[in-house]
Formats: C-alpha cells, sequence, structure tokens
C-alpha cells in the first residue's frame, strides 16, 4: 500500500458526510482545476462502471486524451484514477496527494474536515487537469445530489443507468426517493441520457428533473437492439444500423451498452468527431473486472462483484442462459448492510455447494453468519478462512466441466484477484 493509500483511507474515520460545501471549498484552494475539464457524468445503482468504461473506451480510441473516475478498485487504488486506460503512476499519485493534503490539513485547523471520497476525487480532478485531458468520464460514487463527483457545473452528458433499491439507509426507501438523489446530477439545460428498462418510477422522477431544469431527455430503446449470438464471453448485437461486439454476457451489459452508445451519438451531435470503426473498436475493447469475468477456462471461474437485488438478477440471468445443468459451486462474501436475504433466495437455487468468507471490509458479514443464513435456504453451505490456499482447494474441488463463480461483493473479487489472479 502506497503512502498516498494510506493517507486517504485514514480519512476513511470520516465516513460519509453529505453536502457539496466542503468539496467546493477544497477545489477552490487548488484552483478549481474541474472548471477547467470537460465531463460526462454517469449515475445510478447498476452498471454505471460499465457504461463510464464504454465511454472512456471509445473516446481513447476516436484519439482523445481521456481520463476515467471510478470505484471502488479491485486490485489496485490507482485503478480509481486513469488516463487512456492507463492508472496514474505512483509518482503522480504522490505529487497530486501531497498538494491535496496540504490544503486539507489546513482546511482541518478550520474545522473544515474532509472525507476520503471527497479527497480522491480532487486529487483526481488535479491530475485530469496537469494531463491535459481532453475529456474526462466521472462516476458518481454514492447518490448523485450530494456526491463529491457532482460539483461539476456543465456535463457535457449527464447519464443515470439502472437505479434500484441500494443503500436506502442514505439514499431513501423507495425507487422514486433514490432516483430524485441519482438525478440531482442533472444541470440546468445540459442533456440527461438513459435507458428504457429504466424503472418506471425511476423513469418518471428522471423525466420530471429534466423538465424542471430545462433538460434534454434521451431515453435509448434498449428493445430495437437484435441479439445475432451470445456467449459466456459476449454477444454480438445490431443496433440502429450498428453490428457491435459487446464483450460482456447477459441483457444488463447489452443495455448498458446501448445506454453508451446513446451518449457517443450524443456527443457526435456536438461536433465530437468519433469514427464508427472508434465506436466498434472501443466498445470491443472495453475492459470491466469482477463484471461476469472468465479468469478460468478449465475449470470455469467467473468473477461477478453482483452485490443487491438487480446485479443477481441479471448474474442469474447469466447462469440461466449460459451455464444451464452444469455443477456450480460459489465462493461468497457479501457486506453486511445489503438485503442479503433477497439476494441469497435469488442465487441460491442454482448453486450446488457455496464456501462463505468473509471479505477485507469493515461492513463485511462474518462468514460464520453468512454460511448459517444459506444452511437456512436449504443449500449446502461450507465457512472457510480467506486465504490463498482455500480458494485454491476450492479451484482444485471443481469438476472440469464444473463452474466456480465468486460473488456476493467487489470487495470479496478484489480479495481473490489478489490472491490467485494477481499473485
Amino acid at each position: 500500500m502506497t503512502s498516498a493509500e494510506k493517507y486517504y483511507h485514514s480519512l476513511l474515520t470520516f465516513g460519509i458526510m453529505p453536502g457539496l460545501d466542503r468539496i467546493k471549498i477544497l477545489l477552490e484552494r487548488l484552483g478549481n482545476p474541474e472548471k477547467s475539464l470537460r465531463c460526462i457524468h454517469v449515475a445510478g445503482t447498476n452498471g454505471k462502471g460499465t457504461v463510464c468504461s464504454f465511454l472512456a473506451s471509445v473516446l481513447k480510441q476516436a484519439g482523445y486524451k481521456t481520463g476515467l473516475y471510478t470505484s471502488p478498485y479491485i486490485v489496485d487504488f490507482r485503478e480509481r484514477i486513469r488516463v487512456d486506460g492507463e492508472m496514474i503512476s505512483e509518482n503522480d499519485l504522490n505529487e497530486v496527494t501531497e498538494t491535496v493534503k496540504n490544503e486539507i490539513e489546513k482546511l482541518r485547523s478550520e474545522d473544515i474536515i474532509i472525507t476520503e471520497f471527497e479527497a480522491v476525487t480532487a486529487a483526481a480532478f488535479l491530475y485530469y487537469k496537469n494531463t491535459c485531458c481532453d475529456f474526462v468520464v466521472l462516476e458518481t460514487g454514492l447518490g448523485g445530489r450530494f456526491d463529491a463527483t457532482n460539483v461539476i457545473e456543465r456535463p457535457l452528458a449527464s447519464v443515470i443507468v439502472s437505479i434500484s433499491l441500494d443503500h436506502v439507509n442514505i439514499l431513501g426507501n423507495t425507487i422514486s426517493e433514490i432516483a430524485y438523489e441519482k438525478c440531482g446530477i442533472i444541470k440546468n439545460g445540459c442533456p440527461v441520457v438513459t435507458n428504457s428498462a429504466q424503472h418506471p418510477d425511476a423513469l418518471k422522477m428522471i423525466k420530471e428533473q429534466s423538465e424542471t431544469r430545462n433538460s434534454q431527455l434521451i431515453v435509448a430503446d434498449v428493445n430495437s437492439c437484435k441479439v445475432l449470438d451470445e456467449t459466456i464471453k459476449g454477444s454480438n448485437i445490431f443496433y440502429q444500423g450498428r453490428s457491435i461486439f459487446v464483450p460482456f454476457p447477459g441483457k444488463h451489459q447489452r443495455e448498458n451498452c446501448i445506454t453508451a452508445l446513446t451518449v457517443i451519438d450524443l456527443l457526435k451531435g456536438q461536433g465530437i468527431a468519433i469514427s464508427e470503426k472508434a465506436v466498434r473498436e472501443g466498445i470491443a475493447k472495453t475492459r470491466n473486472p469482477a463484471r461476469c469475468e472468465v479468469v478460468s477456462e478449465k475449470p470455469l471461474v467467473i468473477l461477478d462483484g453482483c452485490h443487491n437485488e438487480d446485479s443477481a438478477k441479471a448474474l442469474c440471468s447469466v447462469m440461466e442462459s449460459h451455464l444451464k445443468g452444469k455443477k456450480i459451486t460459489a465462493l461468497m462474501g457479501m457486506m453486511a448492510d445489503k438485503d442479503i436475504d433477497k439476494v441469497l433466495s435469488m442465487m441460491l437455487p442454482f448453486f450446488e455447494k457455496v464456501y462463505t468468507v468473509t471479505p477485507s471490509n469493515p461492513r463485511a458479514m462474518d462468514r460464520e453468519e453468512l454460511c448459517e443464513k444459506i444452511k437456512k435456504h436449504g443449500t449446502s453451505a461450507v465457512s472457510v478462512v480467506l486465504d490463498k490456499d482455500s480458494v485454491k482447494r476450492i479451484i482444485e474441488s471443481v469438476e472440469e466441466d464444473g463452474v466456480l463463480i465468486v460473488c456476493g461483493s467487489l470487495y470479496l473479487c478484489s480479495d481473490v484477484y489478489n490472491l490467485i489472479v494477481h499473485n
């Protein structure tokens, strides 16, 4: 762990504190780097990281220097701040962190406390300005209205992907309430993109908030997509005159792709030059770890960070379509603040056996408790310590034509990456 990462994690003590006043003050002290950037801003519950990755990849293929800001990271903290697909270097991270840290310490003496996400967001803006990015694709951290990324004033597009019940203790107890928070990224007179698969209550709120802010709303029609073929590694689709390879399986990923294509067409309409070759190659070359990602073929090992009802539904759809009849073992760990019973009730019928672990996160549910929950659903479960030997033994126990799915949390996928994929 770098000194910069240790510093940001030291700010975790201050937790989540809604409001934009603090980061606005911090950015002002840093010379307002965000004001020099052309941003596409993406919010939603599920799929926003994938849509961001699609957009950044296409813009890079079109020849633009493109910043990408996402969270959480899977293997390396520096994944959160990328330019043209490359993580920020340790030297550059240390440099911008030192600048941001100096201002944070001054603010602390004035009783203005900066949170971890605010600090990282400020550092990212500073880095994107220093590297002269043509465009920056910004993923919100939590919600939208009070998210630190929402300090940008006039995005080229505000994109709102699939909204479902998540973080209800912070964002609201209904789809409408959560959608209202996500719609906080809509700015007066700036275009908004969503898709027709959006929950009706969310779509109603998006329409209302777009009208209130006099913002053009474009709803991508996911039903006009024709699927030519699909495997566990992705699908070939035909959409509005384009033949596109979507490098991830599942209907939800096609919807994410169509949302991204709609944003690209909006940018082209704003006079930004993006060739069809750049679109096709950018989509096909997109990588997004731990989203139904195949990391081994014999046996088949899939990492998927599904953690709530909608993402569980998406994984179930992939299993139903591509893994029917196969013996599926799961390695599962979840955060205690999720709707665990709902997710389990959806996914467990697909699993022959589940190994439970405790992911490396203070919000994680203890593996023994998760194990007991799974047993109550009638599925065979064993609690194991999360280490390299355990994961290796589990993989070795899977039959050659069987499947191991690592799921329940992106934090768990990160742990497994570090234990077996990048070790």
